[in-house]
């Protein structure tokens, strides 16, 4: 089974910038033994993170027809990207939104997702742990085929 972890904007400074929302530890802390712990039930679990929209939509066109699922973070673009929305339409592996904070409790232009019509599911406001838990439940969803 394979799954791919996608971020946006500003998620590679998680740990960084505004640790009274997005906490103060990095994915880098926990990502090896989340991985190995997948790893270890026949899962591989991949990530990107890019800054720029293109480069998102390139990976989701990339993994999104071979990947058993994905788990976007769509960052900023969550609110402003039509296209990053069409990306996730135009794929087959189902789409898992996640945020680390719980947008619907932050500023109002916040609460708005152009990308969660057109995915499978969403997680928000567990910080990383939202991570893994939407990982696990990709995995989950694979298991009942």
């Amino acid at each position: 089974m394979e799954i791919w972890l996608i971020e946006g904007p500003n998620l590679n400074l998680v740990g960084v910038r505004e640790p009274e929302h997005y906490g103060s530890s990095t994915l880098d802390a926990v990502w090896d033994d989340w991985r190995t712990n997948w790893s270890s039930r026949g899962v591989e679990v991949h990530r990107f993170q890019s800054n720029h929209e293109g480069d998102l939509i390139d990976a989701l066109h990339r993994v999104g027809f071979t990947s058993d699922a994905i788990v976007l973070n769509p960052g900023g673009y969550t609110h402003t990207s039509v296209a990053l929305r069409d990306a996730v339409a135009a794929i087959r592996s189902p789409v898992i939104e996640v945020h680390l904070t719980h947008i619907h409790s932050r500023e109002d232009f916040r609460s708005v997702s152009l990308v969660s019509a057109v995915c499978r599911g969403g997680i928000s406001g567990f910080g990383l742990d939202g991570y893994r838990l939407a990982i696990e439940g990709c995995i989950a969803l694979m298991a009942k085929g």
